[in-house]
Order: C-alpha cells, then sequence, then structure tokens
C-alpha cells in the first residue's frame, strides 16, 4: 500500500465495474478530484468515442490486453488528456484492473493542431479552386454587361438594370477576392509602407465605420520602421478587425489601434507558430467588448466560423484577415477574456531596404493619338463566355482578333507565316497545353510578340514562370471591358514606341 501510494507514476486500482478502489498520490494530482469510496472511474474522464464501462468490462475479460485508451478528465481549470492503459490483476477469485495514467495533453494538441492544419489546408484549396471557376463566370457576366451598357444610356429603361447587375458583380468579385485571401491566392501589389501614413488615411472611413457610440484612437511608436505589403488589402485587415470590434461593443466602449517597433532577440513560440529573430512592426487592435471564450478562441481564424448571432455575420472577415497577414509574410494572433475584451495583434517583419517610390515623369499623351493604336491580337482562352466577351471587346475597340481555345489550337494558327499577330492575350490555366507554355513555343518564330496574361488564379501561381517571358504582364480576372482593352492598349502603344 505504501509503495503504491508513492509510486511517482499516476495509478488507480480500478474494479470490473469502474469502481475506483485505490488511487494514489500521483493519480490524485493528475485528476485534482476528490477521490472516495463512492467514486467511479466515469467521475474522473470520459471517453473519446467509446464507452469507459464497455472498455473496462472487455479489459476485466482479458480481451484488450495492453491496449491504451486517450481520455479526457473532467478537470474544471483546464482540458487535460491522459493515455490510459489496463493490466489485470488477479487477487484470489477476485479480478481488478490497475490503470497508468499519463498526461497526454501535449500529444493530443499537436495532434488536433495537425487535424487544424490539414483541414485549413483542404479548405485553401477548395476556396482558391471554387475562386478561379467563379472568376470566370464573373468575367463573362460582368464584361456582356459591359457591352450593353455601351448601347444603353441613362434615360434608358434598362440602364438601371444593367447598373444593378454590374454593381452586383462587383460585389461578388469581393466575395471572390475574400476567398482568395483566405487560400492565399489573391494577387498582391506590395509596396513600401509607413503604418502611421496608412492608418491616417484610413481614420475618415474607421470613424464612419464605427459610428457614434464607439470612439476610435491611434497611438503610434514615434520611430516606426517601413514594411512592405498591399496597401489596399492591409486597409481592408484593419478595417474587418475594427468592425469586428464594433460589433463586440453593442452599447459602445474604445477601439485602440496601436502601433509599436518590436525587435525580438529570441524566437518567439505561440499559437503553433515560431515567430523568428528580427525587427518587427507590431499593430495592435483593442476593444472593450464582450470578449471570446477560450474554446472558441483558436476556432475564429476559420472560415464561415462566426460568435455572432444568426444573420449577422458571414465568418469570413477574420479567415479573409488571416490569410492577407500570412500572404504578406507576417503573423496574427489574438488575446481575449470574458468581459475584459479582445486584442488582435499583427506582426510584420521590417522591410529593411531603403526602398523609397522613385519619381516618374508622366507625359500625357493626346486621346486621340491612344484611341489611334491598333493592332492584331491572338486570344487563346478556354472559357467560351469569357472568349466571347474579350473578342467582342478587343473588336469594338477597332483591334483585329483571331481566337483559339487550346494552345494546340494557337500554335496550328501561327503555322501560317504570312498570319501577323502583335499580341498574344492567353488565359494561364487550360486543358492541354497552358498558357506560358504554348507562349514559350511560339516566341521561338516570332520572339519579338508582345503577351498580356489572364487569370482566376494569382499572378504568383506562376510569377517565376512569366518572369522568363520578356516583355508580359498580368490582368486578373474577372476583369473589366475597360480593364482589358487599356490593357492591351498599352502593351501595343509600347511595342509601337519601340518599333519608333
Amino acid at each position: 500500500m505504501i509503495q503504491f501510494e508513492g509510486l511517482p507514476v499516476a495509478l488507480l486500482k480500478v474494479s470490473p465495474t469502474g469502481r475506483v478502489l485505490m488511487a494514489n498520490q500521483a493519480a490524485r494530482k493528475l485528476v485534482k478530484l476528490e477521490v472516495t469510496a463512492n467514486t467511479e472511474m466515469t467521475h474522473l474522464m470520459e471517453g473519446l468515442g467509446r464507452s469507459i464501462e464497455d472498455w473496462l468490462s472487455e479489459a476485466s475479460a482479458g480481451r484488450c490486453a495492453k491496449h491504451s485508451e486517450f481520455l479526457l478528465l473532467k478537470r474544471e481549470d483546464r482540458e487535460v488528456f491522459v493515455q490510459v492503459s489496463l493490466n489485470r490483476v488477479i487477487e484470489g477469485d477476485e479480478v481488478s484492473l490497475i490503470a497508468v495514467l499519463s498526461d497526454a495533453t501535449e500529444l493530443k494538441t499537436l495532434e488536433a493542431q495537425f487535424v487544424q492544419s490539414q483541414k485549413m489546408q483542404a479548405i485553401g484549396q477548395l476556396a482558391g479552386g471554387i475562386a478561379h471557376d467563379f472568376n470566370n463566370l464573373l468575367t463573362a457576366i460582368s464584361g456582356h454587361c459591359d457591352l450593353l451598357l455601351l448601347r444603353h444610356d441613362q434615360g434608358d429603361p434598362d440602364f438601371g438594370d444593367l447598373v444593378q447587375i454590374n454593381q452586383n458583380a462587383n460585389r461578388a468579385a469581393a466575395l471572390v477576392g475574400q476567398l482568395l485571401a483566405f487560400s492565399r491566392k489573391q494577387n498582391l501589389r506590395p509596396e513600401v509602407l509607413d503604418l502611421r501614413n496608412t492608418l491616417a488615411d484610413l481614420t475618415h472611413l474607421l470613424n464612419r465605420l464605427v459610428g457614434e457610440k464607439v470612439r476610435l484612437s491611434l497611438n503610434h511608436d514615434p520611430i516606426l520602421r517601413s514594411v512592405r505589403a498591399d496597401k489596399r488589402q492591409l486597409e481592408q485587415v484593419i478595417m474587418n478587425l475594427v468592425v469586428n470590434a464594433r460589433d463586440a461593443m453593442p452599447d459602445g466602449g474604445e477601439i485602440s489601434i496601436h502601433t509599436e517597433s518590436l525587435h525580438l532577440k529570441q524566437n518567439l513560440t505561440r499559437d503553433r507558430v515560431i515567430v523568428p529573430i528580427g525587427h518587427y512592426v507590431c499593430v495592435r487592435v483593442l476593444d472593450q467588448g464582450t470578449g471570446i471564450p477560450a474554446d472558441k478562441l483558436q476556432k475564429v481564424f476559420e472560415p464561415f466560423y462566426t460568435t455572432k448571432r444568426l444573420g449577422e455575420g458571414t465568418g469570413l472577415g477574420l479567415s479573409t484577415a488571416y490569410g492577407i497577414v500570412k500572404q504578406t509574410g507576417g503573423y496574427i494572433f489574438v488575446d481575449s477574456k470574458i468581459g475584459q475584451g479582445t486584442c488582435f495583434t499583427l506582426m510584420f517583419p521590417v522591410h529593411e531596404q531603403d526602398e523609397r517610390p522613385v519619381a516618374v515623369d508622366v507625359v500625357e499623351k493626346p486621346l486621340a493619338i491612344a484611341d489611334s493604336v491598333s493592332g492584331i491580337v491572338l486570344l487563346v482562352e478556354d472559357e467560351a463566355p469569357v472568349r466571347s466577351f474579350a473578342s467582342r471587346a478587343l473588336r469594338l475597340r477597332g483591334f483585329t482578333v483571331h481566337e483559339a481555345s487550346t494552345g494546340e489550337e494557337a500554335l496550328d494558327l501561327l503555322e501560317d507565316e504570312s498570319l501577323a499577330i502583335d499580341l498574344f492575350v492567353t488565359d494561364v490555366v487550360m486543358p492541354g497545353m497552358d498558357g506560358p507554355t504554348w507562349v514559350n513555343k511560339a516566341r521561338i518564330k516570332r520572339p519579338d510578340v508582345r503577351v498580356v496574361f489572364v487569370s482566376g488564379y494569382a499572378e504568383d501561381s506562376f510569377s517565376d514562370r512569366q518572369a522568363r517571358i520578356p516583355n508580359s504582364v498580368f490582368l486578373p480576372k474577372p476583369f473589366s471591358l475597360v480593364d482589358l482593352t487599356e490593357t492591351v492598349r498599352t502593351q501595343l502603344t509600347l511595342d509601337h514606341e519601340m518599333v519608333s
């Protein structure tokens, strides 16, 4: 009895029915619950997917020797998992079980994190694929709507309906952008930013977002270094966090945004993430709201998960912020206590190079000269509605257009050496031969033809291959009639300038 009590291993002696006969000091310390003569094993822990009574019955009969189970202790202070191994003991005519308990909290936490990581990756891939298909549909919808708007003026009774279609297509495009942001497959246009200026420019809009009940305060580090990020997307992150903070304070309060420089002299480990040593710019968004329960805290970045009431949130705001911050190379953390508010912390690596915008003298050309640019375009797009819109849009602007639905068909057209082509406009991802592949083959004989790549996927998904193709630009889907024609005109204008 003395040896059982003093052993450093947590041990329970249990009857076949589940009543705890003895518990040593290490076991009582681990379960942190009172163990009496009437204590059942089910009072101390609960099964994960199976009945504890069935498991004990099998072990007593000798049918699951040396088999262990992971169980959750019914502690109130924190979540603790234990790995329990049962050993059958026969004392005379009585059968009992010795349960060996070991703390498996860290192991189960790592397992849950791995499963969560796999789930988030799968959702991200799904979101990216769906967004690509939707971008093709939205390009066709908004594009053909643009073509209709060209034939209707404001006095036309159909004009208002067409504008509504166009506006809702743009709203759908914004939603697709959120999916791409979560899956980290959106197109970013990074630039060197001083976050003090970025937040100052955003203050007016933020004050309108928070309303009259909520006060907004900004506190800046006087010496704040630059970061490299997409300004528009970073503003979206701040707006999402501020809107969430506002919604957490229905009776009003204060939202504080703090910026500071942070130098990590050793790796920072928290929330499954290791932030390496270095200089960072830190942005904190704090509210005085209701707070987030501890069991829901790590789920707030999951897509379509929301703590708001039904109909009050899509669950995409924080997942979008998460995706943008991660794609930018930064980190986002959340701390919260019920009744004490929430703090979101953003950490961005300092941009070490002294990269400043270079002033470029822009010489504006008369509109007549710009409109006079024409050329012969080879349009390659596997989606028939997108190809139909793009070809009509370009022909309306005076370009000659040859169409192909695949890269192979485009190369067959180019076999005719008498066919003059000034510009390739091609989708990136297509069945069979993709855009960069057929363009590289075509440029063996036509090395000077400029290229416009279009895609519903992010530019960085093929940016390395595009970088090896000179005189090429990228146009993300969904694009409007103006986006397409201006991009084509710019490429052809550059080509004409080089020739002249």
